[in-house]
Order: structure tokens, then C-alpha cells, then sequence
């Protein structure tokens, strides 16, 4: 099939895919009300096969050290599919599956493969990366930008809600020094941990909450920008290709889920 963009509908949501652009949620549209930041770089992009920055672009798998591009300088950031052109395998009104084969510069070969399901107040987006050859280091995660304000003239910024058990102390070059510290107030551009599982609640005030859910302990919570939010579940920490690597094998796949839950206020 094509990589056109996908529309999806249920109830009075709507979600556009773009296979051809990183395999992205580029919209996410509820009562007609555009909740993600417009823009060829926003809507909300797959992070694999790792998530935030991996320290100076490398990382070990057994004895062999891999170098990837240093995409973030001093760092390599976000994983290589969200620059890269995805295939639709299968879409309907409210479900569509993606698939994008691992090419260099990563040094592995796998595939991975998004599911997007589309409910009346929920998205659920699923997420696999699986080889049939070399085992290999992997993570999978989620970058969406949530606009800070949805227009109107009662708008008031969103709100963000969480409990996280820890937060991870940051090193001035941006990722975890190792340490773990009670949670500090905000702006963040930081990593939390939920033992329990990721749980972010985002509301505007009198118009609408959505809940970031995952089975996934980590999330990073990005809020410097006046324009968008960010609440990232992903399977490790920022450089978790080195320091909790989640190995995918040819017998046991890497896979991830997070729903958003929405309701008007």
C-alpha cells in the first residue's frame, strides 16, 4: 500500500497518520479541536529504536561499540524512524498498522511495526520492533507535542498532573547522571519513574482532559516551550541504550502500548 497520509474517525475524533512523514500522528482533532502542535517536526512521533539523547552517539552491544550520527550534538537523539518513510499494511475507518525495516545507520536489522486504534474518547498506539537475525540493545517510545492552549476566548494554558515515584537527577549535558532524586517542580525536560506504570494527566480548564496511560515505567515530561507539552512513555531512560538496554531477540520482540483518554470537561 501507499504511504499517503491516513484519516481516522470514530465518534467525533478524528487522527490523521502520515506514513510518509515518520510514520506520525500529525493531528488529533476531538469535536474538531486540534490537541497537537501543527508542523512537519510535531504532531506526535515514534521514538525507536531508542528514545531521547544516547550519550555521544554510542552504544555497546556485548564487546562491539556502535557510533550512530550525532543528530542532537554532542548526542544522538530520538531514534532514526521518525526521519524515515513508513508502509501502510492495513488500515479501516478507525485502525491503521504501519511497518518501517531498520536500515543504517542503524546497525542491526529488524522491523517495526505501529498499530493505531482510534475509539470515540481513546487512541491506543501500539508499538514492536522484532529481528530474525542479531539480537540487539532496543527502545520504544512515544513524543507527543500537546498544545499548550486549544484557542477560544476562555483559553487557559493545559495543566499537568503526575505522582511519580523519582525523578532523574540531570547532568548539565542533559541526561541522567545515574542518581535518583525526589521529584522537583517544574519546567522540565526530564525523565520520572512509575513503577506502576505511566499515568499524565493533561487538563484545559472547562474544556477538556486527556490521560497519558502505559504499562511502561519511564516517562519524560518536556515543558520549556510556550507553544507545547510533552508526555513521552518509552521503555527505558534517556540513554537507556547504555545504562538499562531492553534486548530484542529473534525469539522475544521488544513491544509497548499508550493509550490517550479524553473527556470534555
Amino acid at each position: 500500500m501507499s504511504d499517503e497520509d491516513i484519516t481516522l474517525t470514530a465518534g467525533d475524533a478524528e487522527v490523521t497518520v502520515r506514513p510518509g512523514n515518520g510514520g506520525r500522528v500529525s493531528g488529533l482533532r476531538v469535536g474538531g479541536v486540534e490537541l497537537l502542535r501543527q508542523g512537519d517536526r510535531f504532531g506526535c512521533f515514534p521514538m525507536v529504536p531508542w528514545c531521547g539523547r544516547t550519550r555521544d552517539g554510542r552504544f555497546r552491544n556485548g564487546a562491539t561499540v556502535h557510533r550512530l550520527p550525532l543528530n542532537a550534538p554532542p548526542h544522538a537523539i530520538h531514534g532514526t524512524a521518525r526521519d524515515a518513510a513508513w508502509r501502510t499494511v492495513r488500515k479501516s475507518a478507525d485502525e491503521a498498522v504501519l511497518t518501517y525495516d531498520l536500515v543504517e545507520p542503524w546497525p542491526y536489522s529488524g522491523r517495526v511495526t505501529q498499530q493505531f486504534t482510534l475509539g470515540e474518547d481513546a487512541l491506543t498506539l501500539t508499538m514492536a520492533v522484532e529481528t530474525y537475525e542479531s539480537s540487539f540493545p532496543a527502545q520504544i517510545g512515544w513524543h507527543p507535542w500537546f498544545n499548550r492552549s486549544l484557542g477560544g476566548a476562555d483559553d487557559q494554558d493545559v495543566r499537568l498532573d503526575f505522582t511519580a515515584a523519582w525523578q532523574e537527577e540531570r547532568g548539565d549535558d542533559h541526561l541522567p547522571t545515574g542518581n535518583r532524586v525526589d521529584p522537583r517542580p517544574g519546567p522540565w525536560d526530564d525523565c520520572f519513574g512509575m513503577p506502576g506504570g505511566v499515568d499524565v494527566t493533561l487538563t484545559w480548564p472547562g474544556r477538556l482532559e486527556l490521560k497519558v496511560t502505559s504499562r511502561e515505567e519511564w516517562v519524560v515530561i518536556y515543558d520549556e516551550q510556550s507553544e507545547a507539552v510533552c508526555v513521552e512513555p518509552q521503555t527505558g531512560p534517556p540513554d537507556g541504550l547504555n545504562t538499562r538496554p531492553r534486548l530484542v531477540t529473534p525469539l522475544e520482540p521488544l513491544e509497548a502500548t499508550t493509550t490517550w483518554t479524553w473527556r470534555r470537561l
